[in-house]
Formats: C-alpha cells, sequence, structure tokens
C-alpha cells in the first residue's frame, strides 16, 4: 500500500502519523532529528544499495535541497529555481511550479487541513512568503496578496528602506502557523533586525512577531546601548529551527549582532545575539534563553537547529535540546526549563587591544560533552601537503598575529581563530537517535584570520604586523571608525587550507553520559587519496547527516563526490559510492509499497573537487537528485 494511507488519521499533522514512512518536512521533522525508524536497509544489506532513478536538476543552479516525499510525491528544487512534484517511486514529472528570483535553497514546507481538502507548501521566493496547493503546483490566490506576502512588513523600520528579504532557513510549520526567521540582510553596521514572524497557513495574516533586538520594557534591553534597536542589526536565524509539537515550544538558535567582529556600536552582551531560545509556539512569547557567546565578536552565530532527543541522566528519563556551536562546543539543555544538563563555567577570555572595543571578560564553557572540533591552531598544526614556501610564511605569519587561544578577539594585525567562523557545526551537520541518547555531529576543521581594517587598506599579506592605532577612536558622539574584516579561511594556492588534516570528522556522543563514543575523519581528498593520504576528511564540508533505526549514517561530501554509508557503534565506512556531484544537502528517507528509499541531492558547486597538482581536472558536475534503494527481490 502506498504511503498515503498513513495520513488518513484525521486531524494531525502528516508526520505525527507518518514519520516512518514519509519525510514530511525539512530534516524529516519538526524537531530537526535528521532521523528514520525504518530499518530495511541495515548494516548486513547497504552494500547492496543501488541508484533506482535520477532526476536533473538542470543546468543552472547550486542546489542544495533536502527533498519533502509525502504520499508518495517528492518535492524537491530544480529547473533554474522552480519547485517540481515527482513521483517518489519512478521519479516521473507530475508538475511544476516556475519562480521568478531566489527561492529558499535548503527544503520547503507542507501544511494540510485537518480534513485533508487544503494542502499546500509554503516558502520564501524573493522575499515573499508564497503558497502553492501540493496536488496541482498552482499558486493559492486567498493567501495574503495574490498568494504572496511581504515579509518586511512588522518592522520597526521604514520597510522601503531596505530590499527585499530573502533567507535559506525554510522556517517551521506548527498546527496553522508558518514560522518564519527574518535574515539581517547586510553584513555591516546597517544590517536589518532579524526578528522572527509567525504567519497563519491559510490567510497569510502576521500572528505574532518576537524582536530578536529587544525594544524598550522588553526582556534583554538593556544588555545592547539604548538605541541599539532604531539602528542596529543582526541577531538572525540564519540556518534552521526546531519545534516541540507536544509541548508547543519552538527553539530558535540565534546570530550575531552585528557588526560581526567589531562592536564598538553595541557594547554590553547583546541579547538575543549567538543565544538558543524558547518561544512559545502560539504566541512568541519568550520562556528561555541562554547565550553561548556574550558580546560577540568571532561571528561565532548559532549555526544549526537544536536537535531534540531524550536522554538518560541522574538516573532520570530527560527530554533534552541538543545546540552544537561554530566554535565546537555541544550545549545540551533541559528542553522545559533551560536548565544545562552539566555545568557551564564562565572562564576568563583574551582582552581586546583594539581602540573603542570592550570584549567581554568571560565566556560560557560547557564541562561536557568534550568539544566536537579543534579548537587552536599553531605552527605544529601547518599543512604538510601545502609548499615548503607556504609553510615557512606560516610559521612568520604566526609571529605577527594574535593566537591565544579560543576567544582571542580580533585585531588590527590579524587573529588566528579556530575554529574560524565557517568552522566547527553547519546546518543540517548533526543528526540523533532520539529514544536512545545519541548524536551525531559532522564538524568543519577550518581556521581563519580576523583582520580589522579601516577602509583602503588590504587584508592578509599585505598588511601584516600592522600595530594597533594610537588613543581613542570613539568620539564622545559616538562615532566610530567602520572597521572591515574580510573573510579570510587561509585557503592556500593549490586549494587546501593552512591547517593540517583531518579538516572533517564524525563524533558520536553518547548523551545519556555525555561522552564521545568514537570519533572518524569524514570523506576526503581526491587529489591527496590518489597520492596514498586517505583519512584527511573532507575540505570545507557542508553534506547533511541522517540516522537510521538500523544503525546507519548516511552523509555526502563535495570535494570528493561521495556518498556513504557508516555504521552508527564504530564510525567505520560500510557503503560509499560516487556522485556526478558533490552534494551539500540533507538525504531524505521514506517508504512506499514495502520498500525503503533513499534520496539525496548531488547538485553543489560551491565545493568542486580540489585538485593539488596539474593533473587532469574533475569532470564538470551534473547535478540531479540520486534515490537509492535495495534490488527487488
Amino acid at each position: 500500500m502506498r504511503a498515503s494511507i498513513f495520513f488518513l488519521l484525521a486531524g494531525a499533522a502528516p508526520w505525527a502519523q507518518a514519520a516512518d514512512a514519509s519525510w514530511p518536512a525539512y530534516l524529516g521533522s519538526p524537531g530537526s532529528e535528521q532521523y528514520s525508524s525504518l530499518t530495511q536497509i541495515n548494516k548486513s544489506n547497504v552494500k547492496q544499495m543501488e541508484v533506482v532513478w535520477t532526476y536533473p536538476t538542470g543546468e543552472k543552479g547550486n542546489y542544495l535541497f533536502n527533498p519533502t516525499v509525502v504520499d508518495g510525491t517528492m518535492y524537491v528544487l530544480a529547473k533554474n529555481n522552480s519547485i517540481v512534484a515527482l513521483d517518489a517511486i519512478t521519479g516521473k514529472e507530475r508538475w511544476v511550479h516556475p519562480n521568478t528570483g531566489a527561492v529558499t535553497q535548503r527544503g520547503i514546507n507542507y501544511w494540510e487541513s485537518k480534513d485533508r481538502s487544503d494542502r499546500r507548501l509554503l516558502y520564501l521566493n524573493a522575499g515573499y512568503l508564497t503558497a502553492i496547493d501540493a496536488r496541482t503546483g498552482s499558486t493559492i490566490q486567498s493567501f495574503g496578496d495574490n498568494g504572496r506576502v511581504d515579509i518586511r512588513v512588522g518592522l520597526d523600520r521604514d520597510i522601503d528602506q531596505f530590499p527585499l528579504l530573502q533567507t535559506n532557513n525554510p522556517g517551521r510549520i506548527f498546527e496553522n502557523l508558518f514560522i518564519v526567521p527574518l535574515p539581517a540582510r547586510g553584513d555591516n553596521y546597517a544590517a536589518v533586525p532579524a526578528d522572527v514572524h509567525a504567519y497563519d497557513t491559510r490567510t497569510g495574516k502576521l500572528v505574532w512577531m518576537f524582536h530578536s533586538v529587544p525594544h524598550p520594557g522588553e526582556f534583554g534591553y538593556e544588555t545592547s546601548p539604548k538605541d541599539f534597536w532604531k539602528t542596529g542589526g543582526g541577531v538572525h536565524n540564519w540556518n534552521e529551527l526546531s519545534v516541540d509539537e507536544r509541548r508547543g515550544i519552538v527553539y530558535i538558535p540565534f546570530g550575531t549582532a552585528r557588526f560581526d567582529f567589531y562592536g564598538a556600536n553595541r557594547h554590553g552582551q547583546n541579547l538575543f545575539g549567538n543565544s538558543l531560545v524558547a518561544l512559545d509556539a502560539r504566541t512568541g512569547k519568550r520562556l528561555w534563553h541562554f547565550q553561548t557567546v556574550h558580546h560577540d565578536l568571532w561571528d561565532y552565530d548559532l549555526p544549526s537547529a537544536p536537535r531534540l532527543l531524550t536522554v538518560k541522566h541522574d538516573g532520570k528519563t530527560v527530554e533534552a535540546v541538543a545546540q552544537p556551536t561554530k566554535q565546537g562546543f555541544l550545549f545540551v539543555f533541559n528542553r522545559v526549563t533551560g536548565e544545562p544538563l552539566w555545568p557551564v563555567e564562565e572562564r576568563p577570555v583574551p582582552k581586546s587591544d583594539v581602540p573603542g572595543e570592550e570584549a567581554w571578560p568571560t565566556q560560557p564553557f560547557p564541562t561536557k560533552p568534550p568539544p566536537f572540533a579543534r579548537q587552536s591552531f599553531t605552527e605544529r598544526d601547518i599543512n604538510p601537503y601545502i609548499s615548503e614556501a607556504e609553510r615557512t610564511q606560516m610559521r612568520e605569519e604566526f609571529k605577527k598575529f594574535r593566537n591565544e587561544g579560543l576567544f582571542t578577539p580580533p585585531s588590527r594585525q590579524g587573529t588566528v581563530q579556530m575554529p574560524g567562523n565557517s568552522g566547527g557545526a553547519t546546518w543540517g551537520s548533526s543528526a540523533v537517535v532520539p529514544n536512545r541518547g545519541l548524536m551525531f555531529v559532522v564538524s568543519k576543521e577550518r581556521p581563519a584570520i580576523i583582520k580589522l581594517n579601516l577602509p583602503g587598506e588590504k587584508s592578509r599579506g599585505q598588511t601584516l604586523g600592522q600595530p594597533p592605532l594610537p588613543g581613542p577612536l570613539v568620539t564622545e558622539n559616538g562615532e566610530f571608525p567602520r572597521y572591515d574584516a574580510p573573510y579570510d579561511f587561509m585557503v592556500e594556492a593549490n586549494g587546501l587550507t593552512a591547517i593540517g588534516p583531518p579538516w572533517s570528522q564524525i563524533t558520536a556522543y553518547d548523551l545519556n553520559t555525555g561522552t564521545i563514543k568514537w570519533q572518524v575523519p569524514d570523506g576526503g581528498v581526491t587529489a591527496l587519496a590518489e597520492q596514498g593520504h586517505g583519512g584527511t576528511g573532507a575540505l570545507a564540508p557542508r553534506g547533511g547527516i541522517v540516522a537510521t533505526a538500523s544503525g546507519l549514517l548516511f552523509v555526502a561530501t563535495a570535494s570528493d563526490r561521495k556518498f556513504r554509508a557508516y555504521d552508527q557503534d564504530s564510525g567505520r565506512v560500510l557503503w560509499e559510492t560516487d556522485l556526478p556531484a558533490g552534494a551539500e544537502g540533507v538525504p531524505a528517507v521514506y517508504e512506499i509499497d514495502g520498500r525503503e528509499y533513499i534520496a539525496l541531492c548531488a547538485a553543489s558547486e560551491t565545493n568542486p573537487p580540489v585538485r593539488i597538482d596539474a593533473g587532469k581536472p574533475p569532470a564538470p558536475a551534473k547535478g540531479a537528485y540520486l534515490v537509492f534503494a535495495l534490488p527487488r527481490k
């Protein structure tokens, strides 16, 4: 029988009845577990998996999409950012809904009425909340203004001064609400405040909003300058969010107040920057929060949705929420009270030497579990696979940089940051086995240099060792220098990063005990593997990870164009296959007519395979959705 039979229980959200059979939400479920309880594909037979159908994404586009599967239909993004409905068994095209302009790249939202007479797909297109019919692909004209809603409406600024706001965060459905985080348009001092809005899924009406930069009278207002809410911005949920449907709680992981690397305009702790905030999903009221970085100067925004799971802690069953970070920490909380499961210590960190800056004197360090990523980069860690001249240059640069460990502030001479602001965790990079307290995190082991430049100055390699400016640069009327800090991930001439491997790892946690079970490199670099250098981990990975009840982990990588199945108990690779292009999205797992399928979007152009010699370049990527299954008996 087809998957649709699982949806016939009236009045329930589709994932409440069909989590085992379908993949009806981004990351599989509102709780962002990235987990399937299907067991047909298991450790004993995963080597038999084969491609059963493919669907090309089209000639243009960098697709990172997590397919949605409902009632035997798969919804994908392809054909120049069109929403496409496919038969989930055969890949046959059912309908195409063209879009003009940017579309949320990572996923889409499915909603249906209690009697199932109304079934919708909701997503952002060119800054407008858009609703289309899930059965036909036609625009629902009664939603908002002829099928769309401008998400700028409700901001406390003159919206005409800002362009349309578009984000790759798909948002979340809860009951009849579509919860949408606004993007912080612009990486500079004049960024938009990134509020969270909740809309009625039927009408498009704005139901509630939450100010990520608190207004006067709101909790946290005193943690930033009194007028920051009028002029400042950032504090955006750019990645993803999670919902506890049973309790009606939405968990929002927020980003950094702007500017990312200099905070003379925002002295204070800057709530709700870098905070996990639990809200009443029906009203938007704050229930609790925890700030993981105070007065962020490193762009250490929370990079992924927290994962919901159940653990055994001090002899009791605790429903927890686990939040990975860019700095390689994993914070674990009681999801109802916000209390950390293990103590979090405020530890002194290095002071800033930049005029006008007031770095926060301490930062929170969880005592358990251990970090999942390296948190330092010294001369002994320099990459052995870059040239001798580059290694020598790096050793000389280390003499000039500030490099005092985690949370060393940005500086005029340049500061070594490890993990870098594109390191640690990222969107889609964690999965849990929710009923066993197990969590798996894919890390990006990627350093960065943060060097504060005045307008017109150059970046690393051209102005190294520049001394700090003399005297205070912030005047009595609040004027301050608009420093810039170009993103510098220390990539060398051959495409490799300055730090040695591993460049990506999978860390398996037992959150019942707060310990690491195992840690292994994730993927590799094809050119190095051809020379016999395996086990390096992939470069700059963003491949999503999925766990199954059969004890498997499925992870794809872009720098070597591979898709792998790992053993959850040991981290051993049980199966791997080549892909036509890199994959940076999250796989989807579903079952129809008793057959289990695994779907993957392999269409990434962001991280092509690296060539470290003058060898033959990699074949051009031919992006496609690939669907795997066991051979039919």
